[in-house]
């Protein structure tokens, strides 16, 4: 073991356990670091908080990407590939670490990841709750204290070298990645691959609602992605009717209705789920505002209607059948 180094940082001391290999590898904004820690307290029993190596699966960051501890991205840039070094960390360093650690445990134990999710920058959720749900982080919480980080450096990867999943992207990549998802997802439509369709549109839309947040509601440039939004939420509604999800799509068209009533293919999509769903009052109600809205759709409104007439005569022809046999 050498000797403890003090990092360029106030604060940080380390300590490497095992040598790396090669020379210091190539970190720049966008790179993904994968790693095994352990975390432990700085009492005398070296009390383990969390150890990744138990759970099974060493963690992943992207540099520059306001990952909730950032001193582990000041602690990993120190390393060598394969190296294995102790950092004690200061409690400016770890007044945050319980926040995260309730996002590796959820995320571990199978619950839900999107409320505090490991690699979203959630700080304000520390003082939305009284409790993480896990006694040891609220004590940590309480009472926050140095902590060690036993780290050890598994990989490496340049932004090309890896696909980078869209909350990792910055704002420009976001906007460039839109056409290209809305464009991957009209293909998969068309060769009838409905649900993977749908997770493109999901993808495009997480995107253009994550710029959102950094424009002013109502503003022209806000309008101008909220138009994309409903685009894209139409086209995903296109794929839940070919999965024959049709309360979800009327779910979805009726919030875009409240917003923006002036949206025809809104109205024209949310008839479709209706007629689905037999609320034949409905369907014909939204298919005479299409009709009022863009009069140049009415050959395919009557052929709608036509449909629905025909299912709605199929059924009651069925009923009266029924009604038949159970009296003869």
């Amino acid at each position: 073991m050498e000797a403890a180094l003090l990092l360029n940082m106030e604060g940080i001391k380390k300590t490497i356990l095992h040598g790396g290999t090669g020379e210091l590898p190539h970190f720049i904004t966008g790179s993904r670091v994968t790693f095994h820690f352990r975390t432990m307290k700085c009492d005398e029993e070296r009390t383990v908080v969390d150890d990744s190596k138990q759970v099974g699966q060493p963690l992943h960051i992207i540099i520059g990407n306001m990952f909730k501890l950032e001193v582990w991205e000041v602690l990993l840039t120190s390393m060598r590939i394969s190296e294995v070094a102790e950092f004690w960390c200061d409690t400016i360093h770890t007044g945050i670490y319980p926040i995260l650690s309730r996002s590796l445990r959820q995320v571990a134990e199978g619950k839900d990841p999107t409320e505090w999710h490991v690699h979203t920058c959630g700080l304000a959720n520390m003082f939305a709750y009284h409790t993480l749900g896990y006694k040891d982080l609220d004590e940590l919480q309480k009472e926050p204290q140095p902590l060690i980080f036993v780290i050890e450096l598994l990989q490496v990867e340049a932004p090309s070298e890896y696909q980078r999943e869209t909350w990792n992207l910055s704002n420009a990549e976001r906007m460039q990645a839109v056409p290209i998802l809305h464009g991957e997802g009209n293909r998969l439509f068309k060769l009838g691959r409905y649900r993977e369709a749908s997770t493109k549109y999901q993808e495009a839309i997480v995107c253009l609602r994550n710029l959102q947040t950094k424009e002013k509601p109502w503003e022209a440039q806000w309008l101008k992605l909220e138009k994309m939004v409903n685009t894209l939420i139409l086209n995903y509604c296109q794929c839940l009717l070919k999965r024959e999800e049709y309360y979800e799509v009327l779910e979805h068209t009726s919030d875009i209705l409240r917003h923006h009533p002036g949206i025809v293919k809104a109205y024209y999509v949310r008839a479709r789920a209706h007629a689905e769903v037999w609320n034949e009052a409905e369907a014909k109600a939204d298919l005479e505002k299409v009709l009022e809205l863009e009069p140049s759709m009415r050959k395919a409104v009557l052929r709608e209607l036509r449909l629905l007439e025909s299912r709605l005569e199929e059924t009651r022809e069925q009923e009266r059948l029924r009604c038949r046999n159970m009296l003869g």
